[in-house]
């Protein structure tokens, strides 16, 4: 008999549950507020946008406030979010607290978690003001329950009633909602990735029917794997423009078909190399997705008829490069995106090969173009760290340390983003 906690150390831990929880509640409320307090001292009708940071972006529906761009971008450091994160989740609270009064009420009471609230403001910022008032007034008593499909009918209606051409609009599109989504950011160990579509009948079968011979060709020609693998290399042979036969009995030999190219940047250690088991030896990283795959399905696909391999040499690391010129060489950026492999400003986790590269130090201030005064920032921190106060320094090859405007202070290396102090009055200020 498995021995049970006694009633009143239970009774304890419940509880305890039970008061943390409301700590949290209370603390959530808390920061939506400051928020708010922070969107309201930052709130500008300056529409302009020559200068970064100095002009308002709208980030939640018609009606509620427009915020200096710096300011936000200051904001969702705070809040340890990625810019984009954070701009979502600021819209959603400016359009809660501006747009949606009545489930405002219930969020700043502690009646109503922020999560279900905000799950009701991102429907309705497509809506003009009188449509989220009417989604607020019937939504808002039933906000705790309301399921996904009730809300999606809702805004429908709303709009209808006070956006007409835009709800048309809508109509017209979703009359033909055809596509294929290929889902290459979420690509599993074995290297394989999901396919979705609706497409028209005749198209879907004729396609069908060109998986299903493409399969019984592979299977004739000796291919052992199960049909529906069968259906999967077919349909990459259609892609690529050729059936899985070069040519059937009593026909010619059919030449080359043209193709376009696609790019792979595939990063394997020495282990896998060489033939180590480890995990090291056994994994590879794919650059494009993100992702880690099974090495030996690296060797599959460079095996594979028509796959042109190009080796790059091995880019050092350690190595110092420095020239005497503003303008990044290649060799220096692909070493910086090698090392850092992703925008360094607080959060933020746009891939570096997408990013510029930028100098630490100004170039037009000393500023050496060199491995230990570069660092990839995305377009918009790179424009935030140009033209706006925010800072840093480079501690060693892949750990930065950030200030803001504020004086908000942040450690970003390769485990991520850790905020170090409290606010503190800018240089130059008391």
């Amino acid at each position: 008999m498995t021995e049970q906690p006694g009633s009143d150390d239970s009774t304890t831990v419940l509880t305890a549950v039970r008061a943390v929880r409301a700590v949290r509640d209370q603390a959530e409320v808390e920061i939506i507020e400051s928020i708010i307090d922070w969107c309201v001292l930052h709130q500008t009708d300056d529409e302009d946008t020559a200068s970064f940071g100095d002009h308002g972006i709208p980030l939640a529906g018609h009606g509620a406030p427009w915020v200096l761009e710096s300011a936000v971008l200051e904001l969702c450091a705070a809040l340890g979010q990625s810019t984009d994160a954070g701009k979502r989740h600021v819209g959603a609270v400016l359009e809660v607290r501006y747009r949606l009064p009545r489930t405002w009420q219930r969020v700043a009471a502690g009646d109503l978690p922020f999560w279900r609230a905000r799950s009701i403001a991102e429907q309705t910022m497509c809506l003009p003001e009188k449509g989220a008032v009417f989604v607020d007034r019937h939504v808002a008593h039933v906000a705790h329950q309301v399921s996904y499909l009730q809300l999606k009918r809702l805004v429908e209606e709303a709009q209808a009633r006070f956006d007409p051409v835009e709800a048309e609009k809508k109509a017209r599109a979703a009359a033909d909602g055809r596509h294929i989504s290929i889902h290459t950011h979420q690509v599993g160990i074995n290297g394989t990735v999901d396919v979705t579509g609706t497409l028209d009948l005749r198209d879907a079968l004729d396609l069908d029917d060109a998986l299903n011979k493409g399969a019984a060709a592979l299977g004739a020609a000796g291919c052992v794997e199960s049909h529906d693998v069968r259906r999967s290399i077919a349909a990459g042979d259609l892609a690529r423009g050729h059936q899985t036969l070069p040519f059937e009995e009593g026909d010619e030999p059919r030449g080359e078909v043209p193709r376009s190219q696609v790019v792979l940047h595939v990063h394997l250690a020495e282990a896998a190399l060489t033939g180590d088991d480890t995990v090291e030896g056994c994994l590879a990283r794919v650059e494009n997705t993100r992702s880690p795959i099974w090495a030996d399905r690296v060797k599959e696909w460079c095996a594979a008829p028509g796959v042109q391999v190009i080796v790059k040499p091995v880019i050092d690391l350690a190595d110092q490069i420095n020239v005497a010129a503003y303008e990044i060489p290649d060799r220096l950026r692909a070493q910086r995106e090698l090392i850092d492999h992703h925008c360094v400003f607080p959060w933020c986790t746009r891939p570096a090969r997408s990013c510029d590269i930028d100098h630490i130090t100004p170039h037009d201030q000393g500023g050496a173009t060199s491995t230990d005064n570069t660092a990839p920032l995305c377009r918009g921190h790179h424009r935030a760290k140009t033209h706006t106060r925010w800072d840093y320094d480079r501690i060693d090859d892949t750990t930065y340390v950030w200030r803001s405007p504020n004086g908000l202070v942040f450690r970003r290396d390769h485990h991520g983003t850790t905020p170090i102090t409290q606010p503190t009055a800018p240089p130059g200020e008391t």
